[in-house]
């Protein structure tokens, strides 16, 4: 199995999709794997697995915020996607009398 540490900058949406699945709440402490990297530096990361490679996704601030931004863009997506028919926009109506 490939193993590929993959910094934020380096995301695809695959991946990014994959760890918005595995850590709908976000991460925790317990989720984080530290190890040295070939330069000897500390590395934080948390892990997802796809049949043939684990991805060690560097953990920063700016994972996270963007984790949670497309969380809620895949949720506005499945809102407007399943209940755009069923929305009721004011002024849409033609019938309406305008009032000031």
């Amino acid at each position: 199995m490939r193993r590929v540490i993959v910094d934020f900058k380096k995301l695809t949406n695959e991946i990014l999709s994959m760890l918005v699945e595995k850590y709908p709440d976000g991460y925790g402490d317990d989720d984080i794997i530290r190890f040295k990297n070939a330069n000897n530096e500390s590395v934080e990361a948390v892990e997802v697995r796809t049949d043939d490679t684990i991805y060690l996704v560097k953990v920063s601030t700016r994972l996270a915020n963007t984790m949670e931004k497309f969380e809620d863009e895949d949720e506005e997506d499945f809102v407007s996607e399943e209940m755009s028919d069923n929305l009721d926009i004011p002024g849409d109506d033609e019938d309406q009398d305008d009032e000031e």
